[in-house]
């Protein structure tokens, strides 16, 4: 898959969610569960904030991950 189509399909499918995002819907967007998730921003393979006991994690960090992914 090269780089354009994975940002084009990227955006379009995060189209729908805020640009802002909770680990839960980070989760559902990747299809991993929250055990996973929870896994790969404590490894910082997703660079997320961390606001009290919550992750919040930017849209623009789940796409440097999948673009980190597929190469």
């Amino acid at each position: 898959m090269n780089e354009l189509s994975l940002n084009h399909n990227s955006c379009i499918m995060l189209n729908n969610y805020p640009d802002v995002l909770s680990l839960e819907q980070m989760c559902e967007i990747l299809h991993i569960c929250t055990k996973t998730g929870s896994r790969l921003i404590k490894e910082k393979k997703i660079l997320s904030l961390r606001i009290g006991r919550t992750y919040r994690i930017p849209k623009v960090h789940i796409l440097a991950y999948l673009q980190n992914v597929s190469h």
